[in-house]
């Protein structure tokens, strides 16, 4: 079965890939399997070295992973070049992992008791098309590093990139069938991981209602599960903060990415008393916000995914308009950043995930109101606290029922930190040093003095 890879800002054929099928998915689970038994067995420096040589061959491709990712993804030349140095960064994060997955020894009577830290087996990775690169990268990096053998199915929409990473690791040393990319549909692909009992894990970022087939599908073998799912995250402003400082990065914490982002700051919760001093900063800055042709230095967004995820965004255009910015005409999925100003908390724009460049806006009177209006949502992923009160921040973030959380910032992602959500925003943690626990297990040896 073969499938058109459309570019986004033109509506034209990429290229055309051959999707797997059934069998076809059989065989490199089959395949995976079999590299695990020596892969596990590979001397922790030995994987380090490989994992840093993978990491080395993706940054000698950097320019040419950006223009793909450009032209099937629609991303802005610079997150793209991100996006290639988060795979790098974390493939190098992770290489040192192999020789710091520490047991313990315990103190027992009658003799001696140490933990093991054991890989899993073959992990399953389905990749979502709003980030192919990064999210692909915290799936297999710390899978690979922790000694599991991966198998990972790109999105249907944006497979390129993740089939190029599957090339630079037989490139880089790592062992045929130690990771290996599918492309295919979830319906069979995908699902495959869920039923195949050689697939020991299955790592999953998409919807939250997708998310929760899996993790039903996985409770039959009792598979092991982690879930990136939805998010409708807060970005709180307080009045006593930098008001044209948080008005003025308010735009790129929502329709960066044209808002197709789990972590996307869709709610504005702005304290009464700044309200209109927001305001104002903030559409100086939505107008200046350029979305453009995304290969351009310039551009600051580009289009959509598709023209279903385009028509899906403009129904939530039925509520009321403050302002909005600009979008060029013509050929692509283009849509310019839009700001609401909903009647109440009940409105679909506030309650519902938009996966695109629409952010809504409220007042609050003070911090009491301000987080259980946060709190009054079904997800909890990330969000931002803007106030000059280190006390306020500190209590505020405490009672935010969210996973992420930035001060005076709207940064949500780093390497080296845990990531995650709470309620229907996720299970599990990826990235930091929290991942490797989620592609292991704990195997306890007791050592008798007799």
């Amino acid at each position: 079965m073969s499938y058109d890879v459309i570019n986004p800002a033109t509506e034209k054929i990429v290229t055309t890939i051959e999707h797997f099928d059934l069998a076809a998915t059989d065989a490199v689970i089959a395949q995976a399997a079999k590299a695990y038994d020596s892969w596990r067995h590979v001397a922790p420096s030995d994987r380090a070295t490989l994992l840093r040589k993978f990491a080395a061959v993706v940054a000698s491709h950097k320019e040419e992973l950006a223009a793909l990712e450009i032209a099937n993804s629609g991303h802005t030349r610079g997150n793209a070049l991100w996006e290639v140095d988060n795979v790098v960064n974390v493939l190098t994060y992770y290489s040192a992992a192999p020789e710091r997955l520490f047991g313990k020894q315990i103190p027992v009577a009658g003799g001696v008791d140490i933990t093991f830290k054991e890989p899993l087996g073959v992990v399953g990775v389905i990749v979502p098309w709003n980030f192919p690169m990064p999210i692909a990268g915290w799936g297999f990096a710390p899978a690979l590093a922790a000694g599991n053998t991966v198998v990972l199915k790109p999105a249907e929409y944006t497979p390129l990139t993740a089939m190029k990473l599957g090339e630079y690791a037989l490139e880089a040393g790592i062992p045929k069938g130690v990771f290996t990319v599918s492309p295919g549909k979830g319906s069979i692909v995908g699902n495959r991981f869920v039923t195949n009992p050689l697939v020991r894990k299955v790592v999953f970022t998409g919807s939250t209602q997708v998310g929760k087939a899996i993790m039903a599908g996985c409770a039959d073998q009792v598979k092991r599960v982690t879930l990136e799912l939805g998010g409708k995250s807060s970005n709180i402003i307080f009045a006593d903060a930098d008001i044209a400082k948080a008005a003025g990065s308010a735009p790129g914490a929502v329709f960066d990415n044209a808002g197709q982002d789990c972590c996307a700051r869709t709610r504005i919760l702005v304290q009464k008393s700044a309200f209109d001093s927001f305001m104002e900063h903030f559409e100086v800055a939505v107008k200046k916000f350029r979305v453009e042709d995304p290969s351009l230095a310039t551009a600051d967004m580009g289009p959509l995914i598709s023209r279903k995820q385009l028509d899906s965004v403009q129904t939530f255009l039925d509520e009321p308009i403050a302002f909005t910015g600009s979008a060029p005409t013509g050929p692509g999925f283009w849509m310019a950043p839009t700001v609401l100003m909903p009647k109440n908390t009940q409105a679909r724009s506030w309650r519902e995930e938009v996966f695109g460049p629409v952010v809504s806006v409220m007042t609050f009177e003070d911090e009491a109101q301000g987080i259980e209006m946060a709190n009054d949502s079904e997800y909890g992923l990330s969000g931002s606290i803007w106030t000059r009160d280190v006390g306020r921040a500190l209590r505020v973030s405490r009672a935010i029922e969210t996973g992420n959380l930035s001060i005076n910032s709207n940064s949500s992602v780093r390497f080296s930190t845990p990531f995650g959500g709470f309620k229907q925003s996720g299970l599990g943690r990826e990235l930091g040093p929290d991942a490797l626990d989620s592609f292991t297990e704990v195997k306890n040896v007791f050592i008798s003095n007799d």
